[in-house]
């Protein structure tokens, strides 16, 4: 038996997730944790933030995250993934950004290369999780901890 919900739904779908996108909004990042043989982790400093951070960025329109990260690594430190990431922590960064989330990924098979991107990153560096350089960004200490320390995972960024 057809209902008129059912009649009408087609026509009020549109509306609805017009609504369910203005009051649900949500944006997504993501990070890196590259791991070179030596154990070292990858962290750049951008142009427009201090200190130093795990590479990633924001997953855009029709992107999966893996590709998202895959784009930022290669775009901001020259790192060519190879084979699958490992997906290590999901954390809301309502603190910055309200509605946002960000996955953290690790990478542990990549060759390198050029940047492709130039402007937006001053440096590049390998560093031992264990002995950050000083103006280490908390967030990305706080990952590393989780990653390299066992720290517990928190839910926030």
């Amino acid at each position: 038996m057809t209902t008129w919900r059912t009649r009408i739904e087609p026509f009020t779908r549109p509306l609805f997730f017009a609504v369910a996108r203005a009051s649900r909004g949500m944006t997504l990042g993501v990070r890196g944790v590259a791991v070179d043989a030596h154990g070292r982790v990858l962290l750049v400093k951008h142009t427009y933030l201090h200190g130093w951070w795990l590479p990633g960025g924001g997953v855009e329109r029709g992107q999966t995250a893996e590709d998202a990260l895959i784009r930022e690594m290669r775009e901001e430190a020259g790192l060519i993934v190879e084979g699958r990431l490992a997906l290590l922590s999901v954390h809301s960064n309502e603190r910055h950004f309200r509605g946002d989330h960000v996955l953290v990924y690790r990478i542990d098979r990549f060759t390198l290369t050029d940047r492709t991107s130039h402007g937006e990153i001053a440096e590049v560096g390998w560093f031992d999780p264990h002995h950050l350089p000083e103006d280490t960004h908390r967030a990305t200490r706080d990952r590393l901890a989780e990653v390299f320390a066992g720290a517990d995972r928190a839910a926030s960024w």
